[in-house]
């Protein structure tokens, strides 16, 4: 799992689900909800590249990848991402590991 600080390296990100699926998540350091749905993310065995941001920390990358896949900003959330855009999304309590595990058997 790789954190993300910049727009170039979501850029590298969203380019490379052109040639495989990756995961993205946007996690929030003082939400507890976030950290339950960080735990699963992380726990999860996949061959799908993970990448996450700390949203208190790259609120302009943030903004970034709400504007790119053109939906809403909510933290916890997650992107499972494939030809440069968002095939599948969770957000809070929707993150967990049964539909992680779901999302790629569904979508990879």
């Amino acid at each position: 799992m790789k954190e993300i600080q910049t727009v170039d390296e979501w850029q590298n990100v969203l380019k490379s689900s052109n040639e495989q699926p990756q995961f993205m998540m946007k996690h929030s350091s003082t939400c507890p909800v976030s950290a339950a749905a960080y735990k699963a993310y992380s726990e999860l065995q996949t061959e799908v590249p993970k990448s996450y941001l700390i949203v208190q920390d790259s609120k302009p990358l943030s903004n970034e990848i709400e504007k790119d896949l053109s939906i809403q900003h909510e933290s916890p959330q997650l992107f499972l991402l494939k030809d440069g855009k968002a095939i599948w999304q969770a957000t809070h309590y929707a993150i967990s590991g049964p539909k992680l595990k779901k999302a790629v058997e569904e979508f990879c």
